[in-house]
Formats: C-alpha cells, structure tokens, sequence
C-alpha cells in the first residue's frame, strides 16, 4: 500500500471491531491512541534490545539520567523499556490487560502523558470488558507493513487524514478542535505571501505558534507548505491546547512528525502562559468564536491592572464574553520586535470588527492594533464554512514588519462570494453533503485567486485600501441648553447655559475630518443652540466591512411585480383546477 490513504484506510477498518459497543463519534478515542503507539512500537523495533539492556544497566539511578540514556539508546526523544512490543502482545490473549498496562507503563514520560491525556486506560478498560482489547492489539500488529518504509512526512499525512475523519463523524464538536483544512492553507498562504524567497534559503529555521492548537491542524499546514517550498527549511512548531484530547493528538502529531513535542503545552493560555518569554516568527490561530472569559476574569484583570503593557492585555479588554481579542492580544506580545518581526494570521467572527463603542475595551484594542501600523490586511471568508457555525469569519493579517508600499495602509478582500450565484462561484463550492455546519469548502483555485489578490495589493473588484485613519472616528457629546417654563436659557453662575440631559446627542466624526466642520454642517442647521462637551470627546475605531463593499441593487419595477404576480396567479389557478377535478 504505497498511498497514504490506503494505509489511513487500514487503521480505520479498526472501527469494524467497535461497531456495537462504540458510537461513531467515538471511533477516535481508540484508533488515534492505538496508531499513535503502534507507529512509535515499529520505530523503537530496532533498538529495543539496547534498550532493554541499557535499562537493566541503569536501574537504580536517578529517573532524569534513567530517561536521557534511553532515549539516547533508543534513538528517538521517547523510549519504551518493557519487554513487550505489539508483536509480543499478540502472542497471549489470556494476560492482555495486564500486559498491555505493563507495555504502556514501560514509555518514556512524554508519551506517557499523551496516554493519560487521551484518558486511554478507560479505553483499555472498556476494551477489556467488551472483550476486544486482545482483538485491536491483534490488528495493530498485523499492521507491520503499514509503518514500514513510511517516513516522518506521510506519516503525518496519515494521521492528519484519521484525524479529519474522525473530526467528521464528531459534526457536533469538530468546530472546538478542527478548523477546515481548506481555511488553514488559505491563512498560510496569506501568512507566508511576502515571505517565499526568504523561506527558500539553505537551512533556514523558522518558529511557529498557535496558543489555541487543538489537534495541530494550522501547524502541520504551515509545515507542509515549508517542506513543499524548500526541503531543506525547520519549522519548529509550538502550541497550547485548553482541551485535554485534542492536546493528546496534537503532542502525538508532533511526536510522530519528528517535531519536539515538549513545543506543545496543556492548560488555558490566559492563565498559564506555558510558552512565557518567547516569541515567533509567525503565528496562526483559530481561537473560539465568542468565547466567555468569565472563568480566567481574576487572572486577566489582575495582568491588565498591575502589568499594563508590561503584560499581555495592556491595551483593554474586550467584553466578558467574547475573549477573541485577547488572543490577538497574547499573540502580538509575542511578536519579535526590534528585529525581524513576525506576522500574525487569526480567524475572527464579525464581532472584533465593530462591538464596543469609542473609548471600550474593543474600540481601544483596535485602536491601539491600528495606530501602531501593525493591521496589515482582513480577508472576508463565506459563511458556512466550518463545522460548528454557520456565520460570517475574517481572516486578519497583523504584523509588526509591513512592506514599504504596506505602511500606513489596511488591505481589505471581500472573499464572500455573496455577489455571485452558487454555481461557478470565485471564492466556494458547495459541498456534496454538509458536515454539521459546513456546507461550502474554499476550493484550491479560490485559494489561489484571494492569495493572487492580496499579493498584488491593488485595488478592485474584491480588493479596498484605506489609510490608517480610515477606521478611526471622534465621538462627540452634542448638548442643548436648559429652557424654563417661559422657553428661557436657564445658565449656572458663571452664565453658561446648563445642559439639558434630556436632549444630550452624540456623534461620530470621521478621524480625517474637522470636527468644527463637521459640526457646522451637519449639526448647527438643525439645532443652532447646540455646542460640543470637548471634555467628553473619545477617539474609537471601527472596521464596517459591510459598508466598505456595499453594492447598491435597484429595486425591482413595478411593471416586473406585477407580471410575477399575475404569472403566480395563473400557476395557482392551474393547480387549484387539478385538486377539484
């Protein structure tokens, strides 16, 4: 079986054994764990003997030097010294809880801990119970020609291809840890646009993050694009994961693509930074959509009041439940400043855009991302594209290394394809079948297109630039005087006329228009009393991405509503003639 799939193929057919016992939904919880070991038990097949007697020769040491001698002797940066392999385990039905336990207790901490992140013994125990543990063992083993002469690459690509099935059959829950591999490849075709000769150079070494990982999905994209573009260039990957399975799969992914898995951290990113102090060249991220920040508000607040910039929030906080743009928040923290810079791609529903008015947390973030000059681009994507919702998504491009023509400048793409009918849509197809949520997928000449588009970073069709100041706006207080009974100004004592809070107005000036003219022209001519509060003048920004690519449709004539409804009359009337023949 030389095709990838093929080899996916078999490892699936595992799930013939649970049907019954297991929901669907489920298959993963064994298939995943089990590949996992049983491609590490082929790798370790060759050193095991070494293993085993470097293990008899240290016993008695302390567990660090234990673990560094036989990983040394194994080869890898895991090892396994039980006398059993899957080969091994096959041979006794009768004993096979007990052995396999023995066999799982024998790796190396790291893989150990992937294990108990996959809540594996339940399995194991469950298995046992419905008498089917010995059954999958068996399978595994007779998978050797699976794993052999597979390399680190396809290796990854078979365990991508069961972690998208298995992602499939989850529709109710695919969205928390698996974003469309077609929106991954977009975001890192747009992360790397600027950057492929730099990419191309002998031995170059990349870093890359997701502080919201989930099963790896944008960090093996954005590995693949770097192998397929030079074979030559690392890119190291790491990530944090809230979600203790999808944690479990993205470690194992690196594991078994030869990536260091000690990248890869467990806990909630707001509260336990497990990657503090470092930065990276690039960063990419699907956080979720609207997520509440209720559970980290101590921790969160307590960084924004006493560390201000010094920490990660120092520019606002967004409202409680939407944390989106604390992600971006925590991530430009951890762009490389004073060098070579780092670019950021992040998918964000409608909301970052606009919620907060001037002067909020979300208006302050927006306003602190812009008025740095670190907005580079946003990229509005079809709905219906991922697992769990059905809305609106944007791709934002933030960078702190802008090109020369970039700065100062905000590169808008309407990708929605909403202009256009379904078929032979530019930006989507619609899918065979929906999974959850998804019915449309951004097909490859799609990706290629909005990636040409932004790219050449020209106006047109789907294509906007705005200055900077585009996006900001002033919100001035308009107030009207106090009248007595007799429609007299009632003053304070200094004679100035005393608001009337009954009549207080606000509005928003665009940032690069005078607010003194703009008040005259659009204010004083219907309320000549009126005068501005400057004291309570704030500077917010906004991103109307709707507005920007508004596209004016004519209503339809009478003369055209008059023949449908005749047309609708006359159907009628024809159907009606049939029911009371």
């Amino acid at each position: 079986m030389s095709n990838f799939s093929e080899k996916a193929n078999f490892l699936w057919s595992i799930a013939d054994l649970l049907r019954g016992h297991y929901k669907q939904s489920d298959y993963g919880k064994v298939i995943l764990p089990f590949t996992v070991l049983r491609r590490l038990d082929y790798l370790l097949k060759p050193t095991k003997k070494a293993v085993l007697a470097e293990y008899e020769a240290c016993k008695g040491q302390a567990l660090e030097a234990i673990e560094y001698k036989l990983n040394k002797a194994s080869g890898y940066k895991f090892h396994n010294h039980s006398k059993y392999d899957f080969l091994e385990l096959a041979k006794d039905a009768n004993h096979i809880a007990a052995n396999f336990l023995h066999y799982l207790n024998g790796y190396s901490a790291g893989v150990r801990e992937i294990v108990e992140y996959f809540s594996f013994k339940d399995q194991i125990k469950k298995l046992d119970e419905y008498d089917l543990l010995y059954q999958v063992v068996k399978k595994c083993a007779e998978a050797e020609s699976i794993f052999k002469d597979v390399g680190t690459l396809e290796m990854g690509y078979i365990f991508e291809d069961l972690i998208r099935r298995f992602a499939e059959l989850s529709n109710e829950t695919a969205g928390e840890h698996f974003t469309p591999r077609e929106v991954i490849r977009l975001m890192v075709n747009l992360l790397f646009v600027h950057d492929r000769d730099i990419l191309r150079k002998p031995g170059i070494v990349k870093t890359l993050y997701d502080p919201a990982c989930g099963t790896g999905g944008m960090l093996s994209v954005a590995e693949d694009y770097l192998k397929d573009l030079n074979k030559e260039a690392r890119l190291e990957l790491f990530g944090q994961e809230i979600n203790p399975e999808s944690y479990a799969i993205c470690k194992s992914d690196m594991l078994i693509k030869g990536q260091n898995p000690q990248n890869i951290k467990f806990g909630n990113t707001f509260t336990q930074d497990g990657l503090a102090g470092e930065s990276f060249d690039y960063m990419l991220s699907n956080p979720p959509f609207g997520v509440d920040w209720k559970k980290a508000e101590k921790q969160i607040k307590n960084e924004y009041d006493n560390l201000g910039h010094a920490g990660r929030f120092g520019a606002g906080l967004p409202s409680i439940s939407d944390g989106s743009l604390l992600f971006l928040q925590h991530m430009i923290a951890k762009m490389k400043r004073g060098g070579e810079g780092s670019r950021i791609a992040i998918v964000f529903n409608g909301s970052p855009l606009f919620s907060g008015g001037a002067g909020s947390g979300p208006s302050e973030i927006r306003k602190w991302i812009i008025e740095n000059d670190w907005l580079e681009g946003i990229v509005a994507m079809p709905d219906q594209l991922f697992y769990n919702t059905g809305i609106a998504t944007y791709i934002w491009i933030v960078t702190d290394r802008k090109l020369k023509e970039r700065r100062g400048k905000v590169q808008l793409i309407n990708a929605t394809g909403a202009e256009q009918p379904d078929k032979d849509n530019p930006f989507y197809a619609k899918m065979p079948r929906s999974l959850g949520n998804k019915r449309k997928e951004i097909h490859a000449a799609a990706i290629a297109a909005i990636t040409k588009i932004y790219g050449e970073f020209c106006e047109g069709p789907y294509c906007k630039i705005f200055g900077n100041e585009d996006f900001g706006y002033r919100r001035i207080t308009v107030e009207r005087p106090q009248r007595d009974e007799n429609g007299n100004i009632v003053t304070d004592r200094k004679g100035n006329p005393s608001p009337d809070a009954s009549l207080r107005d606000a509005e928003n000036v665009p940032l690069k228009e005078e607010v003194v003219t703009y008040f005259a022209r659009e204010v004083l001519p219907h309320a000549p009393d009126a005068w501005i509060d400057h004291a309570k003048t704030k500077t917010g920004y906004e991103i109307n991405f709707t507005r920007y690519f508004y596209q004016y449709k004519p209503l339809r004539s009478l003369e055209e509503i008059r023949r449908d409804i005749l047309a609708l009359e006359e159907e009628t009337d024809g159907m009606l003639k049939e029911i009371l023949k």
